[in-house]
């Protein structure tokens, strides 16, 4: 049996499924889902780059700003940064390894925690940063993901369910906390409305056809508050498992940030008339609107509704501060050193012009650099302080 044709006996099964369910299935089945299968997703080989697949200067980037924001904690005896989908752990090395580097007592303060729900992707962190596992310095929270179904999809149950329960963490609740997501919820299934109803994906033999059922109150309640309610023939995605991911970290911290790195939007800009049916397909770094065409072997991902993120952020106590482009939050790190991160180990001209290219990418319009947003968030800590953070003060 492959993916496509157990997705088509669930749905014999039990009717038309909610597009957030084929979403998850073709992410996260544990043994057919694109992130558990044992092959090279990330970077030239694969079907996409992340940040960190350009260069260690982006973990560098951020470990300066984690450790500015450690300094604006009060320099803690103790700080934990906990990870969201940390990948093959490229990131979390280049964070700890240039900490360790550069900043010797952020590094003795940091325990270094990370939430992977793949199989395949948690043997490659233990490998990765098998040293800093090793040393207690990182930790892999297997039990942090949603521990359900019903909690990944959010099928049935409410906004209070267990998907807003407190995440795992390696340090006592009290200690202040950093959550760092790096397109992860970019990743989390969504629901797809439009005029007609809620998406449902039913089949016909082995191909997979859009049905349309009633839409929810919650997903109306969405629209209502931090989207818009499509026209004849527009769609729009309904983020609700974001939405409990950003309720469950709102409960897991007492004191520190959340700091999240995506491609998205904000409601002003749906009321535009802009990203809207923002559902694609990636496979060997070419895009697709069809996410039916291979089950399992694809990316399927949704832009991120950052305004929906920020209210759930602070309808869990938190203080969402203003939306930055990736280029002006890693501007902002990177202008008081003009980037030394990036050269320092630059010996000859060719090799500082390489990684001169690099960095483009990261920061300039051509590249990632205003495609990909930065969401910080805090709870209890100064608003002024964390304004005066780096990654937030490039251009005042």
């Amino acid at each position: 049996m492959n993916l496509r044709q157990k997705i088509v006996q669930e749905i014999q099964k039990h009717g038309p499924i909610p597009f957030s369910r084929y979403m998850e299935m073709c992410l996260y089945d544990p043994e057919f889902g694109y992130y558990s299968r044992n092959v090279e997703v990330f970077g030239k080989a694969g079907d996409f780059y992340t940040s960190s697949d350009v260069h260690a200067v982006f973990g560098r980037l951020l470990a300066r700003q984690f450790e500015e924001m450690w300094r604006v904690s009060g320099s803690p005896a103790e700080i934990e940064v906990l990870e969201l989908g940390p990948g093959r752990g490229l990131f979390a090395q280049d964070v700890l390894d240039w900490s360790e580097k550069k900043f010797p007592d952020f590094f003795q303060s940091v325990r270094y925690s990370l939430i992977e729900g793949s199989r395949t992707l948690r043997e490659r962190l233990r490998t990765t940063l098998s040293q800093h596992l090793a040393t207690g310095k990182a930790m892999l929270l297997e039990a942090g993901e949603p521990e359900s179904e019903k909690e990944r999809t959010g099928a049935g149950g409410s906004e209070e369910g267990a998907g807003s329960s407190v995440l795992s963490r390696s340090l006592d609740p009290e200690i202040p906390l950093i959550v760092f997501a790096n397109e992860f919820f970019d990743a989390l299934p969504v629901e797809v409305v439009s005029s007609e109803g809620t998406l449902r994906v039913g089949a016909q033999d082995d191909d997979f056809v859009e049905e349309w059922g009633t839409t929810t109150p919650a997903e109306f309640d969405f629209l209502d508050r931090y989207g818009v309610h499509s026209e004849s023939g527009d769609r729009t995605e309904v983020g609700l498992v974001a939405q409990r991911w950003i309720s469950r970290v709102a409960k897991s911290l007492q004191k520190g940030f959340v700091l999240a790195i995506d491609y998205g939007y904000t409601r002003e800009e749906q009321l535009a008339g802009r990203h809207l049916g923002t559902v694609m397909a990636y496979r060997q770094h070419s895009a697709s609107a069809n996410p039916y065409e291979a089950p399992g072997e694809q990316d399927i991902t949704a832009h991120v509704n950052f305004t929906a993120l920020g209210g759930a952020a602070e309808a869990g106590g938190m203080l969402s501060h203003k939306l930055r482009t990736q280029s002006q939050f890693l501007l902002g790190i990177g202008e008081n050193n003009q980037f030394a991160d990036a050269f320092e180990e630059c010996r000859l001209p060719q090799e500082r012009a390489k990684v001169a290219l690099q960095l483009k990418h990261l920061v300039t319009p051509a590249g990632m650099g205003e495609t990909f947003h930065v969401m910080v968030a805090s709870k209890g800590i100064d608003a002024e302080d964390v304004e005066r953070l780096s990654g937030l003060s490039f251009g005042k």
